[in-house]
């Protein structure tokens, strides 16, 4: 997952609407009320920055007041569930800073969340900004350790060490905090304050090494808890996505932004030329199925869409909150992606539920509201 170190400047609104309009380059469709860019700093945990404001644009859905969750409470308990793991397999585990967007979603039912004034995740002074480069290699050196000295019986005390670096470099998440006058678990702020139901929550992907309209573990490096994605016709896929933003519901997007044609700074993503010539030459499918296959399409980023647009000559483009900082580039942090560069390089997403259409939904087995 990339990192960036950015600057912590937030936009003097508080909810982030129909900015883009501004722009000369492009013309919003729709764009869903949500909230200001977030910034991950130089930490690898976008699956974590991604889904939070996700969660907080799902709360306004709801009619919900703006909120701003911590995303680095879910990094906390994902990194004490991928130390036991670790440990469990033996060493040979992925125990990094990357996951995906059901990795919030499996903290919530385990543990809740809270508000970012409760746990901001950061106990130290200096540098003034998020850096888990020092966190990530002294929690896989204890837990190797914890392996590697394991002969006859591992010894339980990896854990008191494990968690003590978290500790250190995140703080302790409180059991109980004040919120607007009001004293909350991570449980009940949940339930009183957010509204996230974390079933309500399912993730789509479209490959063709699996049967589709099926549940499959999809085979990503960062899907470490194995979580479950509805395997759909690409066709498909894309019609869950415009009906989504059609009507209301943002995407929690996973894919790839490692292509010469991603660029933050411009605020665009584009298929390459070289990619749409082949792509003539089979179609959609079989091609996205090629580039998963030979590591050209890999799971990098995940970031938050929420909205569509249409450029000078009416092409489709969907509008996509980063979590670099809002200043990063001139689109306010927000990203632009074509239709074509969606299609081929989306690794999977995040809907809810009653976003998807009935008859996807019901190929898919998914009961609706």
């Amino acid at each position: 997952m990339k990192k960036y170190v950015l600057s912590s400047v937030m936009m003097l609104l508080s909810v982030q609407l129909f900015f883009a309009q501004k722009h000369p380059d492009f013309t919003v469709i729709n764009q869903i009320k949500t909230t200001p860019v977030k910034n991950q700093q130089l930490t690898g945990t976008c699956w974590s920055f991604a889904t939070t404001s996700y969660l907080e644009t799902e709360a306004l859905r709801l009619g919900k007041s703006e909120l701003n969750l911590s995303p680095m409470y879910f990094v906390y308990y994902a990194y004490i569930d991928k130390g036991y793991d670790y440990v469990r397999h033996h060493g040979n585990f992925n125990l990094s800073e990357g996951g995906q967007a059901h990795d919030v979603m499996n903290v919530i039912k385990k543990y809740g969340l809270m508000p970012e004034s409760a746990y901001p995740g950061k106990e130290y002074d200096y540098p003034s900004y998020h850096d888990h480069s020092e966190l990530v290699k002294d929690l896989h050196s204890v837990a190797k350790n914890a392996v590697d000295g394991a002969k006859e019986v591992l010894n339980p005390t990896w854990v008191l060490s494990y968690k003590g670096i978290l500790n250190a470099f995140l703080g302790v998440p409180p059991k109980e905090f004040v919120y607007e006058g009001k004293t909350y678990t991570p449980e009940s702020f949940n339930k009183e304050i957010t509204g996230i139901n974390p079933d309500d929550y399912v993730e789509f992907t479209s490959y063709n090494h699996h049967p589709f309209y099926e549940l499959i573990d999809l085979e990503l490096p960062d899907n470490w808890s194995h979580g479950r994605y509805y395997n759909v016709p690409l066709d498909d896929l894309m019609k869950i996505m415009n009906n989504a933003l059609e009507n209301g519901y943002s995407v929690d997007w996973d894919g790839d932004v490692s292509e010469k044609n991603w660029d933050n700074e411009k605020g665009t993503a584009e298929l390459r030329k070289i990619d749409i010539t082949r792509i003539e030459n089979t179609d959609f499918q079989k091609y996205r199925q090629r580039t998963f296959d030979n590591f050209t399409t890999t799971d990098d980023h995940l970031m938050h869409i929420t909205g569509t647009a249409k450029n000078k000559d009416g092409k489709l483009y969907y509008m996509t909150k980063n979590s670099w900082g809002s200043d990063y580039n001139k689109y306010g942090g927000y990203l632009y992606m074509s239709e074509d560069y969606v299609k081929i390089k989306t690794v999977a997403f995040m809907v809810h539920k009653d976003a998807i259409p009935e008859d996807i939904a019901e190929k898919c087995g998914i009961k609706q509201q």
